[in-house]
């Protein structure tokens, strides 16, 4: 397979990608960034762990991204989506691997959202000839099940006409991710069935390429050990499916996994061999920078009370310097995505390297 160029990837490079990862058994990482230090620390540990990787927003990091002063939340939430992925577009071909673009879970009342990122999206794919995000994920998953593929085909077709892709959910992640989901959700709605997947396969793929995030027990968040029962088994099921029915190759479907975060590692291992090309991670990372900060902190704990210490004189300025301790924050937050690589098989395996000097195991 050919090398791919280093930078924010989309179309047929990004469907070569996903082939790669589902052939080789291995996912990739998406990340949750909020920041410039939490993007930029994603795209330091791919380029150390020679992976490529998702980088992904929420509603509210996008928001976040924009600055919390601008008083129209719902034009934040899009300008800062837009910002991030300028500033990705612009750094990610110097880190010297892929980067998926992504935006992370819209319900139905965060269409507008979607739709916004696609106004700027179309201008970009204009002036550019390449999209501004490689996808956007459309969570429809609360609502009827017809609902939920039509309104994603909607989207898709506008969607693919700038070479962009759609991530759908298919049964329900639990816990909540900014707002959207909630813990009050019915067991059986956890587990999708095979038979919903086929559906929104035949219809989707009419029109573009779609990746479907289909529930087997994911929870959003850590939970104490036994409290969340994943059943990878479904993603098998889901994959024979469709191979049955359309007479495909093994694992025709790009799946997702959601709420990696705490979820046991022979379950995610398992997972891979059924077309999981992608593990959300958000929970752990959000602790590794802010453990790292914290440490910090208490470790200079005068620094952060006295610009000059009051009893010695010694000043503090470099203690107190933002760079210092948000640079704390970022190795943390690295060295737990270096276990995510690790856990996903990814570590060496960029597609940005020439062939013969790929990882294969």
């Amino acid at each position: 397979m050919a090398a791919l160029k280093p930078g924010v990837i989309s179309g047929k490079d990004y469907q070569t990608l996903l082939q790669a990862c589902k052939d080789g058994k291995y996912a990739l990482p998406a990340v949750n960034i909020t920041s410039t230090n939490t993007l930029n620390a994603v795209l330091e540990a791919a380029a150390k762990n020679q992976s490529d990787v998702i980088i992904q927003l929420s509603n509210g990091g996008a928001q976040f991204f924009a600055g919390k002063g601008l008083e129209d939340g719902d034009k934040a939430k899009v300008l800062g989506a837009v910002s991030a992925a300028q500033h990705v577009h612009l750094m990610a071909k110097h880190y010297g691997v892929c980067v998926v673009l992504h935006t992370d879970h819209a319900n139905k009342k965060l269409i507008p959202w979607v739709e916004g990122m696609l106004d700027y999206g179309e201008q970009f794919y204009k002036e550019k000839g390449v999209p501004l995000f490689t996808s956007h994920m459309v969570d429809l998953s609360e609502e009827e099940l017809d609902f939920n593929i039509s309104e994603c085909r909607r989207l898709l077709e506008r969607m693919a006409k700038i070479d962009m892709s759609i991530e759908i959910e298919l049964g329900v992640t639990g816990g909540e991710e900014d707002g959207v989901g909630s813990d009050e959700i019915d067991n059986d709605k956890l587990y999708t069935q095979p038979e919903d997947v086929l559906k929104a396969y035949d219809v989707l793929k009419e029109v573009g390429h779609a990746s479907i995030a289909a529930s087997f027990g994911n929870v959003h968040g850590v939970y104490k050990p036994g409290n969340v029962k994943l059943r990878p088994e479904i993603l098998k099921n889901s994959q024979e499916l469709v191979q049955q029915t359309h007479g495909t190759k093994a694992n025709p479907l790009d799946l997702v996994f959601h709420g990696g975060s705490g979820s046991e590692k022979d379950k995610i291992a398992e997972s891979l061999n059924y077309g999981v090309f992608k593990m959300n991670i958000d929970t752990d990372t959000q602790f590794a920078f802010a453990e790292g900060v914290g440490t910090y902190v208490l470790e200079n704990e005068r620094a952060f009370k006295h610009q000059i210490d009051p009893d010695n004189g010694t000043p503090y300025k470099k203690q107190y310097d933002p760079r210092v301790w948000l640079r704390e924050g970022e190795k943390s937050m690295i060295s737990r995505l270096d276990e995510a690589f690790t856990d996903l098989r990814a570590a060496g395996k960029s597609l940005t390297l020439p062939e013969s000097q790929r990882k294969v195991a």
